[in-house]
């Protein structure tokens, strides 16, 4: 059996052509299983206070039990007046974020004036629900517009719910918790950032998959105030010796090579504009 290769450039969006290669391994090499998903950790929330809505996260990207990035960004840009918060696979979520917040913005290059909350909440809806859940992407939408200050959360499968406060992520029960004590309708700024930094807190001890530092984002009238960091990890990395071993140090039992036969059946050139 021969694996065809088509080098031609790739469409834009998502692509699940993978899954297409993976069942041709399966079927090619024996004992071959295809990749797994690993489980990733992430705390977010957010509140909606007396002028506008405060997000939170922390900054810590895992691959299954290993620290991937320890200052990754998980408060995405959509609009001037609107932010995101994204929990699950990081390519997911900044491929959603960026799909979104490249509409928006042709939406205000047409209209001349910002987008509202509700039409980013329904193009999100209705790109994660045409997937069923292949986007592993849980997300948190804040912003501020003409009807008012909105908080909403949109599943991976497309439900959509609009609440005064939400956490989501591995650490969620124990950000939600500090959430449900500590909040009030119609809080200042100052208290509605505190109530956040201490759930995403509570949420980094709580969770190995949540770490790191802290990042608040405030939307308001005014503008837009993102903090990065709002809070540094007082944990530090004191590393004691260097982890670096010669060639040879593992001795390698046995070696086996399964050679590939691939195929090019198509081929194309894209040549450079220089005019």
């Amino acid at each position: 059996m021969a694996l065809s290769n088509v080098l031609q450039t790739p469409a834009a969006g998502f692509n699940f052509d993978n899954t297409q290669r993976n069942a041709a391994l399966e079927g090619f090499l024996e004992g071959a299983q295809t990749p797994k998903a690993v489980k990733t950790g992430t705390t977010i929330a957010g509140v909606v206070f007396k002028d506008g809505v405060v997000l939170g996260a922390d900054t810590r990207a895992t691959s299954s039990e290993v620290v991937a990035d320890k200052m990754c960004a998980k408060i995405h840009y959509i609009a001037p007046n609107i932010y995101c918060c994204g929990a699950g696979t990081a390519a997911d979520t900044e491929k959603t974020t960026d799909l979104l917040s490249s509409n928006l913005t042709i939406f205000s290059l047409n209209s001349e004036r910002n987008p509202r909350v509700i039409m980013a909440v329904n193009i999100l809806q209705d790109m994660l629900y045409r997937y069923r859940g292949q986007i592993s992407a849980s997300l948190i939408l804040g912003g501020v517009d003409c009807t008012g200050n909105h908080l909403y959360t949109v599943g991976p499968y497309g439900s959509v719910n609009k609440v005064p406060y939400l956490a989501m992520g591995s650490g969620d029960l124990a950000a939600l918790g500090i959430l449900e004590d500590g909040f009030k309708h119609n809080m200042e700024l100052e208290e509605a950032k505190e109530l956040v930094r201490v759930a995403i807190r509570a949420g980094i001890m709580s969770d190995l998959g949540s770490g790191n530092n802290l990042d608040v984002c405030v939307i308001s009238r005014e503008g837009v105030d993102y903090i990065r960091p709002f809070q540094e990890s007082e944990y530090k990395d004191d590393r004691r010796m260097k982890y670096r071993f010669r060639p040879g140090t593992t001795p390698v039992l046995t070696e086996k090579v399964v050679p590939l036969k691939t195929e090019v059946v198509e081929e194309t050139v894209q040549l450079m504009d220089t005019a």
